[in-house]
């Protein structure tokens, strides 16, 4: 099944009330049933009361039957508008929340520096929720409330226009109450789900970060921060509570004193004959129908206002203006991978960390970028996959600026495997095949254990308790800093993108795993353009070419063997490493440990 694209679903209330109008209308039309309905059986009652006052069994009895019956008619009217309506504020909650996502996968950087993962959670959860209730529930009972007043108002004001009059007497402080208390909701519900958004970043960053909270014995520390968010949110909490809560009461006082006020005045019309035991019962009927609208107001404007300020909240996210967007270019019919930089420069801010680079690469030929940590090689390396923005006219994908065409292509044809690897909170298997349709399939498998073959991680998924299987836990927590690498690899490989960016795949593996990547990655470049971001001079001599980068400039390029005898940082880093790898062979080789040999000569 191929889901919806959400970038057809409208974004705003109003689009979203549009979009699902036919539900909306479907449940008000019953609503309207339901309240004529309702108008029937007052009357009917009447008939009833005053048929028993006469003497009339026979007619009593009728209009008993009718009065179930016309009931029975007016639930399944109620149950089934309910249905109708709540399926549009599901539905409006279920179109969002899948725009909101694409959103998310769309924004750059800048907005995750700006909105922390817990606040995003809590807006896609808390406010989220309260939107459906806005366009489900809230709009529910509004439309029932009104058609509830048009309903009880015509049986009110058919038995006894005095009566009417006098049971509005409460109406207007009625209506101030409720104004006043919807004009201070909306702060304080906007303050309450800003405090739980506040909250939900600092569980997440804790979680996120138990590891280190316990290797430093910070425990204690990172109690204390979250009581105080806790604290901020109980504190936002109680004061909402305080005010819904004294809302209720406020208005069920002024209801009840409307209540003793009909029961006074319409016992005086009955006793003075303007009206008869039937009216009074049937018209206290229908006032009770227009006592729940008249407290409902209050609670409407409650769900209102949360409503609101939940959607301000999420406006924040669907009004973000990505980094990065597609260019108008249409997608070319092949990829063949040659890349071309040119005069690329890109900062951070005001530093400035890649400074007018320039290389070409061709379809099906290989590439080290090497140089010290800082240099700007990360950043190349997210710039070709425009992970970032990347400054028009600067890198080229097969001769067409990589600015000009769809982000899709790009990224397709652009296999990035980051030194930083992340992994999902699935099995080992989903992991790697995370790019594939079906996964689970025997050919997903079979493509899932050639590519963590050739990433050198088959032998130590199998021996992994579930194998494949595995659950690696967040964020890859149950692996090892080489083996979550080299699982990012062979999710990379899975892809078999046209062209593929390695990030530094080797810093976390020992020297066997070391050879065997190196020879995975020229049986790679042998079927791709191959990119290779590493400060590893073994790893760099088995590409075509070189270039040596520092402080974000190339102050070198070419062969390994030239680069060696021109004696500059790359000949530097060939000396350094080869006399760490002598020096670990020695180590390697001598029988007796130090601390052995000073035993030895005292």
């Amino acid at each position: 099944m191929i889901a919806p694209d959400p970038s057809s679903y409208p974004v705003g209330l109003g689009a979203q009330f549009r979009r699902n109008l036919p539900l909306y209308a479907l449940g008000s039309v019953l609503l309207v049933a339901q309240q004529v309905m309702m108008a029937k059986r007052d009357f009917l009652v009447r008939d009833a009361v005053d048929a028993a006052t006469a003497g009339r069994s026979e007619a009593a009895v009728v209009a008993a039957v009718t009065i179930l019956a016309v009931s029975v008619g007016a639930a399944i009217a109620r149950v089934t508008s309910r249905v109708s309506i709540f399926t549009g504020g599901r539905n409006v909650e279920y179109e969002l929340r899948a725009v909101l996502l694409a959103r998310l996968h769309a924004l750059g950087p800048s907005f995750f520096r700006r909105m922390p993962t817990g606040e995003i959670m809590s807006r896609a959860t808390n406010d989220l929720t309260q939107v459906r209730l806005l366009l489900g529930f809230g709009l529910l009972n509004i439309v029932s409330s009104l058609l509830a007043l048009a309903s009880a108002l015509y049986v009110m004001v058919s038995i006894s226009g005095r009566l009417t009059l006098a049971s509005f007497a409460t109406l207007p402080p009625l209506l101030v109450v409720t104004r006043a208390f919807s004009s201070r909701l909306f702060p304080v519900n906007r303050a309450n789900q800003e405090a739980i958004g506040k909250m939900s970043d600092r569980v997440l960053a804790s979680l996120a970060g138990v590891r280190v909270v316990r290797s430093f014995g910070l425990e204690e520390a990172e109690a204390a921060d979250f009581e105080h968010s806790n604290r901020d949110y109980l504190d936002k909490s109680l004061a909402l509570a305080r005010l819904r809560g004294s809302m209720g009461p406020v208005m069920g006082a002024l209801s009840a004193t409307g209540l003793l006020i009909v029961f006074w005045y319409g016992g005086h019309l009955v006793l003075g004959g303007a009206i008869t035991r039937g009216d009074f019962v049937s018209f206290w009927l229908a006032l009770l129908r227009l006592t729940w609208p008249m407290l409902a107001l209050g609670f409407v404007a409650a769900i209102i206002q949360r409503g609101r300020a939940a959607y301000v909240r999420i406006a924040a996210i669907y009004d973000a203006v990505p980094d990065v967007v597609s260019g108008p270019l249409p997608a070319p019919a092949e990829v063949h991978g040659e890349v071309s930089v040119r005069g690329l420069s890109f900062g951070y801010g005001d530093r400035e960390v890649v400074k007018d680079v320039s290389f070409d690469v061709p379809a099906g030929a290989s590439l080290a970028i090497v140089g010290r940590t800082g240099c700007g090689k990360s950043t190349i390396a997210v710039l070709l996959a425009r992970l970032m923005p990347t400054p028009p006219g600067s890198v080229f994908l097969d001769g067409a600026d990589v600015c000009d065409l769809p982000l899709s292509t790009v990224r397709a044809s652009i296999g990035y495997a980051q030194q930083d690897a992340f992994l999902f909170s699935t099995t080992v298997a989903r992991n790697i095949g995370y790019s594939l349709d079906d996964p689970d399939s025997p050919q997903g498998s079979e493509t899932i254990r050639g590519a963590a073959r050739e990433a050198e991680v088959l032998a130590e998924v199998e021996s992994l308790p579930d194998g494949f299987d595995t659950v690696v836990g967040e964020r890859g927590v149950q692996l090892s800093g080489g083996q979550r690498q080299r699982v990012a690899l062979a999710r990379a490989l899975v892809r078999e993108p046209p062209v593929l960016v390695l990030d530094d795949p080797l810093s976390a593996v020992d020297a066997k795993t070391e050879a065997a990547i190196l020879a995975a990655i020229e049986r790679q470049a042998a079927r791709r353009t191959v990119l290779l971001i590493t400060h590893r001079v073994a790893a760099a001599r088995r590409c075509d070419s070189i270039l040596v980068l520092e402080d974000g400039r190339v102050i070198e390029r070419g062969k390994h063997d030239d680069l060696v005898a021109a004696g500059g940082l790359y000949a530097a880093f060939a000396e350094e490493q080869q006399i760490e790898e002598d020096l670990a062979a020695f180590e390697a080789a001598t029988p007796e440990s130090e601390p052995a040999r000073e035993a030895s000569a005292s």
